[in-house]
């Protein structure tokens, strides 16, 4: 189709020197990092270059921005006075739901196919460049399946709808649907990540239960159904509350929507349980036991989102570098953007290796595997979304004044950002995971070891800061030096996730800038590395 361009020529003066926005792209074939990763982690290719396709085309970008621009509206009566607790979205938020339920966001992890959890977290890596605020209803959806399990009357009722890639947004019961999404409600005032400090009630109702009780955030609110916690007469007990019932609305009273820095197109709220009835998912007092099961695989989505938004950044930016020029050279020729760049996007390739290294795990079904996958997509999250601040806002600067303008993608994920560093346990909640689960599952630390002894020799400064990390910490590290070892350890398993997953210059880069620290504190003061072949990965001009 052949579109008129606006005009250049405005009378005082001639528009030159300002690349032109860069239009629908697709999201997989422009990827070659992604690509490679995804290779390796076994994930299904045909079905992700449709994806990025997809989700790179001018209608899901105009139906993105329509979503953002125009936030949810949260309509608690209709014009009578009669109760409605529902939220109004813009036409361009269903598109992108309906379109990524369709292209397997949710359902592919579920399917019985082969490399299904590799081939969610590509969707999600890529789903968060277009629009991250969609992804949370998404990821809870995909999340939630597991943790049905522990009651397979419910699993038989709701696990076929969750999964079966169809989006119905109606105010309907869930048998009545085709497709449903699930999300989650545990967070309340005083307790914070404290959630066996919840004081929501749970009172027995024959078969079921009758929930009472305030929760502060509950993720998604027009979704068919909640996993949440509240006090039965067991203790701290898991329930699934259906958001519509037969013939009539569950008492969950939408309260407000979360005034967010960003993510804007997801309606995050308050909402008080009234008397709503809800079904228990496991036994009494096992509540943290069995949630914890959804709060692991949403965990997977929090460590690949960064890695999705430092790639839409940077890609950005290396277009903006790349048609723009000055002082007689164009932006990407200059040394030091070069390197900037290049240092930037060391931390993208690693984000993106060792989360499909651990979105691998998830796929094999043995102990080791598991036990993997526990420790290792708390360290993903943990360094990816601490890396992703500085590399977006470097990233942003890099546009110069555009850079902090609304046209431009630069804003929307400079706000997004920080979030799934706190979504799913903020850094410290994560840390502290980690020393339990290497205290508590010898398991655990046994596969993160050999992982990291099989790296040996193929780095002698790898080498010399594994040994340094194990002299340093020949134990686990007290409470306050939690960060220190995470960020150390989390470094070298990226370091070794590398050496099998992107060329010797972005390995050797990494272990030079991150693991042997031969470098300044801030993003671009570095020397040696080889940014030609860097750059080259990022810009997608490589035939690897």
């Amino acid at each position: 189709m052949t579109v008129t361009p606006p005009r250049a020529d405005l009378g005082t003066h001639e528009v030159s020197n300002q690349p032109a926005p860069r239009g629908a792209r697709d999201l997989w074939a422009e990827d070659v990092v992604l690509r490679s990763a995804v290779t390796k982690a076994k994930g299904r290719i045909d079905d992700l270059a449709r994806a990025g396709a997809e989700y790179g085309s001018d209608g899901m970008l105009l139906a993105a921005e329509e979503a953002r621009r125009d936030k949810p509206r949260l309509m608690p009566f209709d014009r009578s006075g009669r109760r409605l607790d529902e939220v109004r979205f813009n036409a361009g938020y269903h598109q992108v739901m309906k379109t990524a339920s369709a292209l397997g966001y949710a359902g592919a992890a579920w399917d019985g196919k082969p490399g299904g959890h590799v081939t969610h977290a590509a969707h999600c890596y890529m789903l968060n460049q277009v629009e991250p605020g969609c992804c949370c209803p998404l990821t809870m959806t995909y999340a939630a399946v597991p943790a049905l399990n522990a009651d397979p009357a419910l699993a038989a009722l709701w696990q076929p709808k969750l999964t079966s890639g169809l989006y119905d947004p109606a105010p309907r019961p869930v048998a009545e649907k085709p497709g449903a999404t699930m999300g989650m409600a545990m967070t309340e005032k005083q307790g914070g990540s404290d959630v066996r400090a919840n004081t929501t009630r749970a009172q027995r109702d024959g078969d079921h239960y009758r929930l009472t009780g305030h929760k502060w955030f509950c993720s998604a609110p027009m979704s068919d159904g909640f996993l949440t916690l509240a006090q039965a007469e067991g203790g701290l007990t898991c329930f699934l509350v259906p958001r519509w019932l037969e013939g009539e609305r569950n008492g969950i009273r939408v309260q407000r929507l979360k005034d967010k820095l960003g993510n804007t197109a997801n309606a995050s709220s308050e909402i008080e349980y009234v008397d709503a009835l809800a079904y228990p998912l496991g036994e009494e007092g096992a509540g943290v036991r069995t949630i914890i099961e959804m709060v692991h695989h949403t965990r997977l989505d929090t460590a690949m989102a960064p890695a999705g938004l430092m790639r839409a950044a940077l890609a950005e930016a290396a277009w903006w570098v790349s048609g723009r020029a000055a002082f007689q050279r164009r932006l990407i020729d200059q040394p030091l953007m070069r390197s900037v760049l290049a240092d930037l996007a060391l931390d993208w390739e690693a984000s993106v290796s060792l989360g499909f290294f651990v979105a691998a795990a998830f796929d094999r079904d043995d102990a080791e595997s598991r036990a993997l996958a526990r420790i290792g997509v708390a360290l993903a999250k943990y360094l990816g979304n601490k890396r992703c601040i500085s590399v977006i806002g470097e990233a942003m600067e890099v546009l110069g004044g555009m850079g902090y303008i609304e046209e431009t993608p630069m804003p929307m994920l400079y706000r997004e950002a920080p979030l799934n560093g706190i979504w799913e346990g903020s850094g410290n909640v994560i840390c502290l995971d980690i020393l339990r689960t290497l205290a508590r599952e010898p398991l655990a630390g046994e596969v993160l070891n050999a992982t990291l002894d099989g790296a040996r020799g193929r780095d002698s400064r790898f080498d010399a800061a594994l040994a340094a990390h194990r002299a340093r910490w020949p134990a686990l590290p007290p409470e306050g030096e939690a960060r220190w070892f995470v960020e150390s350890l989390a470094s070298l398993l990226s370091a070794a996730t590398l050496f099998d997953t992107a060329p010797d210059a972005i390995a050797a880069g990494y272990v030079t800038s991150r693991v042997a620290g031969d470098r300044g504190s801030l993003p671009g003061a570095i020397a040696g590395l080889d940014s030609e072949e860097i750059l080259k990965r990022l810009t997608g001009h490589t035939g690897t």
